[in-house]
């Protein structure tokens, strides 16, 4: 079983103007496990095949991470933003089910951009 520590991504949803929402993501360093760690290529519609995790990662959670865990979105594993596709609660843990390449807001594309 490898260590993991990283930033895991939330994204909250608010409402800047009536009718208009805008997604706020926000990133947290977490220690943990990651398990069952293996890749596939999954063949879609598109003209590349895309790239699949099938990994979990294990997070030991804080108060944050308990009040908010609905609205984790991402986890960033080697420098890429990877889709949390299920959060499942094991206290004191939460177990990461990580999918295909997360393309939504993150910090660091919202900070790059402001440059």
């Amino acid at each position: 079983m490898a260590r993991f520590c990283g930033k895991v991504g939330y994204v909250t949803t608010v409402e800047t103007s009536p009718g208009v929402h805008e997604n706020i993501p926000e990133e947290y360093v977490y220690y943990g496990d990651v398990t069952n760690v293996s890749k596939r290529w999954q063949t879609n519609e598109n003209l590349n095949d895309d790239i699949r995790l099938e990994q979990n990662v294990s997070i030991v959670a804080d108060s944050y991470a308990w009040a908010n865990y609905y609205k984790i979105r991402y986890v960033i594993i080697d420098g890429i933003a990877w889709r949390v596709t299920n959060v499942q609660v094991a206290r004191p843990r939460l177990l990461l089910y990580i999918g295909g390449i997360y393309n939504g807001e993150t910090v660091s594309a919202q900070t790059s951009g402001d440059s």
